[in-house]
C-alpha cells in the first residue's frame, strides 16, 4: 500500500468536498436515511434493487426498479422473470428466483436487521441467508437504508484504488480481500472525517462522474 496514493486520493476527495458535489452527496445520504425509516415493503424493494445489481449495471437496475416497483412484492415467478427479461436484465431467471425466495423476509426484515448488535453482523446474516446477496450487495443494501459504516467494494472501486497505487486490483474479491480493502477505506474515511457511506459516493463520483445510489 502506497502512502502517497492515499494522500493523493484524500486530497482529491477534499477538493470534491469543497464543491457542489458535497451538497448532492449530503442529499443522497438523507434519501437513504428516509428509505430506512419507511415501510417494510419499501425496504424490501431496495433489497430487490441490490439483488439486481450483482454482476449488472447499477443505472439500468434503477430503471428496472422504477418500472417494477410493487411488482417485486406481487408478481409471480414467471411474471417477474418475463418483466426482467423485457426490461433487459442480464439474468432474468436467476434474479426473479432470488427475489421471490426472499419474500419470506418482507415483513420482518427491518426488525431482524435492527436486532443485530452491529452492521457487520447484519451484513453477515444477509450474505448467508439471502440468495444473490454477497458482501458487496449486502453492504450496498444496508447503505441504501441508512447504514453508514460499511464499504461497497466492486471492481470499479478496486480499479480506482489500483490507479492511485493504494492496492493491487485482485482477480477476484474474496471475503477476506473484501474485509482487507474495507479496512483501507475505513482509514481513508477517518482521515477525511466522513462516513464510509459518504466516501463511497465520492469515490463513485471520481470514477464515473455521477452520484447514483
Amino acid at each position: 500500500m502506497e502512502k502517497g496514493g492515499i494522500t493523493r486520493l484524500v486530497n482529491d476527495v477534499k477538493n470534491l468536498m469543497r464543491s457542489e458535489i458535497k451538497t448532492t452527496i449530503g442529499r443522497r445520504i438523507g434519501e437513504f436515511e428516509k428509505v430506512g425509516r419507511s415501510s417494510d415493503a419499501e425496504i424490501f424493494k431496495e433489497l430487490c434493487f441490490c439483488i439486481l445489481t450483482a454482476n449488472f449495471n447499477a443505472e439500468k437496475s434503477i430503471v428496472i426498479q422504477e418500472n417494477i416497483d410493487n411488482g417485486f412484492l406481487t408478481l409471480s415467478l414467471e411474471e417477474l422473470e418475463h418483466k426482467l427479461r423485457v426490461l433487459g436484465h442480464r439474468y432474468p431467471r436467476a434474479r426473479a428466483r432470488y427475489i421471490v425466495e426472499a419474500r419470506k423476509y418482507v415483513y420482518n426484515l427491518k426488525n431482524r436487521l435492527r436486532a443485530f448488535s452491529s452492521s457487520l453482523k447484519a451484513r453477515e446474516w444477509l450474505a448467508e441467508n439471502i440468495k444473490g446477496i454477497g458482501y458487496k450487495e449486502a453492504s450496498h443494501f444496508l447503505r441504501n437504508i441508512g447504514y453508514k459504516d460499511l464499504a461497497i467494494i466492486d471492481f470499479h472501486i478496486a480499479d480506482l484504488l489500483d490507479r492511485y497505487g493504494i492496492i493491487m486490483k485482485p482477480k477476484t474479491i474474496t471475503r477476506k480481500r473484501y474485509l482487507e480493502i474495507e479496512e483501507v477505506l475505513r482509514l481513508i474515511a477517518k482521515e477525511l472525517g466522513i462516513s464510509l457511506a459518504e466516501l463511497d459516493l465520492y469515490l463513485w463520483y471520481l470514477e464515473t462522474g455521477r452520484v447514483l445510489k
